[in-house]
């Protein structure tokens, strides 16, 4: 079910003369609407039945009832991460901030048209300041998003991806939504949910994680290849502790160094090249 928070708060035009659009939303997904219909073409499917399944089985917007008004990665990764969206998202551009929170680790500095925040705690997007509005959708349930096709510039989605049980069908919608050339930005790190991650990605490496990614790009017809950004702390020859345990240590700051960085990043048709 879709929970749709226009207007979120007053409006204050930008510095520049550029006009402000609200990004249309699509009311209905019908056959009399045939632009709705039109998704990016799905290759094939990359994960098993199994692989989408989680050790927790309760639906996630009750999962995620309550707010959580933290950060779930550190500064370094939310610094580096930040850095990426300034290079990468060019200002006055209509965003997508898919799977959100109370924030967006854009820079504060630059100036965008829009952006549209997507979650599952409407009391959290609340009070992230860089939304112009947001609607709340459990994408487990239904991965159609409500927005035009070909609206959008970018779309953004920061520690969350580990949490798709239908990733090809939301990869699929989000090259939908954007216009040629758009990009599509997916960073996250080593930290989880571990009850509410899919087996494919608990069970899973750093390279692992990131070579799941890149397949889910690669299953949908029309992404350019898939571009990794990688960042990694210095671990002292020390590894990584995997399962749960290494998962609880990291969660409460207790394992040593700071937390890894990778994003994948890949374009709908083309890659823009600026001079």
């Amino acid at each position: 079910m879709l929970t749709l928070h226009p207007n979120l708060k007053p409006w204050h035009p930008p510095k520049s003369k550029t006009p402000h659009f609200r990004i249309p939303i699509l009311n209905t997904l019908s056959e009399n609407n045939p632009i709705a219909q039109t998704s990016g073409k799905i290759k094939r499917q990359v994960l098993n039945p199994e692989g989408r399944t989680k050790l927790n089985p309760i639906s996630d917007r009750e999962f995620y009832a309550f707010p959580r008004f933290v950060t779930h990665v550190d500064n370094n990764f939310i610094s580096t991460l930040t850095d990426l969206y300034r290079e990468r998202l060019s200002p006055g551009s209509e965003i997508l901030d898919l799977m959100s929170s109370w924030v967006s680790h854009l820079p504060e500095e630059v100036e965008y048209k829009k952006v549209v925040g997507h979650g599952l705690n409407a009391q959290e997007l609340a009070k992230n300041p860089r939304l112009d509005y947001f609607f709340v959708k459990d994408l487990n349930q239904d991965q159609r998003l409500e927005l035009e096709s070909c609206c959008l510039d970018a779309v953004v989605c920061t520690v969350s991806v580990q949490y798709l049980q239908q990733p090809e069908q939301v990869f699929a919608e989000v090259f939908r939504v954007l216009r040629p050339g758009g990009v599509f930005i997916v960073s996250f790190s080593n930290r989880m949910f571990y009850e509410k991650a899919i087996v494919a990605w608990r069970e899973g490496t750093g390279y692992s994680r990131v070579q799941l990614v890149v397949q889910y790009f690669q299953c949908i017809e029309g992404f350019t290849q898939p571009e990794v950004v990688r960042k990694l702390p210095s671990t002292g020859g020390a590894k990584e502790e995997r399962g749960p345990f290494g998962w609880i240590t990291r969660l409460l700051g207790l394992a040593s160094g700071s937390d890894p960085f990778y994003a994948v990043i890949a374009y709908k048709n083309f890659k823009p090249i600026y001079e």
